[in-house]
């Protein structure tokens, strides 16, 4: 790996620091020191919350503020921080194309293409520094419709128009998804190149037929009742990643900002594993999305946010390469030399908390349910089978073991009058963290099993013929107590 081991002084400096730092009012820019300041220009995505790391959650808490503050007084060179915020990776990598951004959040196609498009320029060639959050099967990304829609499958879609943003890690998803369905992803649909604000209301007013999108809109939208799920991307059982990109040229001239950066990040991944729902909170303010959904993703068992540089997703980078290469333009990138984990290696020698290799080597979810099922009267076992309810009023929610003692929850809150913000579960089949109440249920015997899509429920109705479907309310009836 490359270049750049902080000095010990700077990482003693860093590590005790403890003032407050200059906070931004804005995404236009600010910070102390004046002309004199050094100027960091990060660009983040405040409603793609698989990023909040480095961007919503960082900027909010002013961690990054706090650890430059740090260097500034043992250095006296103030810095400016500027946070520029966008829906998507591609004006990211378009303003550090043009030298304007520092330091960008963005998902695992559009850190290639930025990888790509970069490379040409000394002062624009980028790298991979960090993760932010990932999921090793995929369910980051997936495929909406509307509510009365007939498809039941990605080749339903067959014909017809779909929106995603090309080159964005929904978009990747799609391409992926359509040519294991059988179809051409250059021709067995017609793609809508739109940003996720754009197709979600070209969706809701039938000018597409689906939407292929990253987190949180899928999310989102079946929370609205606006769409309901037809493809999640851990069917493809390829894992999705957001990253960290900055500019070499701007970390070779500044190494003690990446620093302090990888250090920041390490804050809000510790306040995020430590704090999920005041997390969620902070970063439902800030994004203006529901706190519902935010912590659909950014709670127990939800978005893996773990900053390491795992050899599995380098791997899953260089898979992802053959498709980019199909839907555009798409320089050869060299991924091994793209990434480098050298500052993240120096960022958790400072903090001194755990080894960086041991921290890699953990394939789990490093946030997992934990606790005592209220109702059934037994601990959490299994946290990939536990579900989770969040009450009207509760300022800290209630595990259940299984699903089939979730809707035993359900149930007596309802028979006791009381309202239920949210109830999660995971998908039986995939694991994949969705939302009790827009879940497809089976019932097999005493068991209620409950599934992410239609396609998912009737995989497991085939090869458990005795198994039938079932509402969620009419689950939540027939449980028994």
């Amino acid at each position: 790996m490359k270049r750049r081991i902080p000095a010990a002084a700077m990482a003693a400096a860093l590590t005790t620091a403890l003032l407050a730092g200059c906070s931004l009012d804005s995404d236009s820019g600010g910070g102390a020191g004046g002309a004199d300041a050094v100027p960091v220009v990060i660009g983040y995505q405040s409603k793609t919350i698989n990023t909040v790391t480095a961007g919503t959650l960082l900027k909010a808490q002013g961690y990054l503020e706090k650890r430059l503050a740090a260097v500034t007084e043992r250095t006296g060179t103030p810095y400016s921080v500027q946070w520029q915020d966008y829906d998507t990776g591609a004006p990211i990598t378009a303003q550090m194309v043009a030298e304007k951004i520092d330091i960008g959040s963005m998902g695992d196609y559009p850190m290639l293409i930025n990888g790509s498009r970069t490379q040409a320029n000394p002062r624009a060639k980028t790298e991979i520094v960090s993760v932010t959050g990932y999921n090793p099967k995929g369910a980051l990304n997936m495929v909406v419709v509307p509510p009365d829609s007939t498809a039941t499958g990605l080749a339903d879609l067959a014909g017809q128009k779909v929106s995603a943003s090309v080159g964005s890690a929904g978009h990747g998803t799609l391409v992926q998804a359509l040519d294991r369905a059988g179809l051409d992803p250059a021709t067995g649909v017609e793609v809508l190149n739109q940003q996720p604000q754009v197709g979600s209301s070209a969706l809701e007013s039938g000018q597409v037929a689906a939407l292929s999108q990253f987190v949180a809109w899928p999310g989102l939208l079946v929370f609205q009742d606006k769409a309901k799920l037809l493809y999640d991307g851990a069917e493809l059982n390829q894992p999705t990643l957001h990253g960290v990109v900055v500019r070499e040229s701007y970390a070779e001239q500044h190494p003690e900002v990446l620093d302090a950066f990888l250090l920041a990040q390490l804050d809000a991944t510790r306040f995020i594993r430590g704090e999920p729902l005041e997390a969620s909170r902070i970063v439902a303010e800030q994004s203006g999305l529901p706190q519902e959904v935010v912590y659909l993703y950014n709670g127990p068992g939800g978005t893996s946010f773990d900053p390491t540089l795992k050899p599995r997703l380098v791997d899953a980078l260089k898979t992802d390469v053959p498709y980019l290469k199909s839907i555009g333009d798409f320089a050869d990138l060299n991924i091994d030399g793209f990434v480098d984990d050298a500052p993240l290696r120096a960022a958790y020698a400072a903090e001194g908390i755990e080894a960086y290799d041991a921290a890699v080597a953990v394939t789990t979810n490093p946030t997992a349910l934990t606790g005592t099922d209220p109702v059934c009267g037994v601990p959490v076992a299994e946290p990939t089978q536990a579900g989770e309810l969040w009450f009207e009023g509760a300022t800290q929610t209630e595990p259940a073991t299984d699903p089939t003692c979730l809707l035993r929850s359900v149930k007596k809150a309802r028979a006791e009058g009381r309202g239920i913000r949210a109830a999660y579960v995971p998908d039986a089949e995939l694991g994949t963290r969705w939302f009790a109440d827009k879940a497809v249920w089976v019932r097999d015997g005493a068991r209620f099993l409950p599934f992410t899509t239609a396609a998912a429920a009737e995989r497991y109705l085939h090869k458990n013929p005795a198994s039938v479907p079932i509402t969620y309310d009419r689950a939540v009836e027939e449980v028994r107590q």
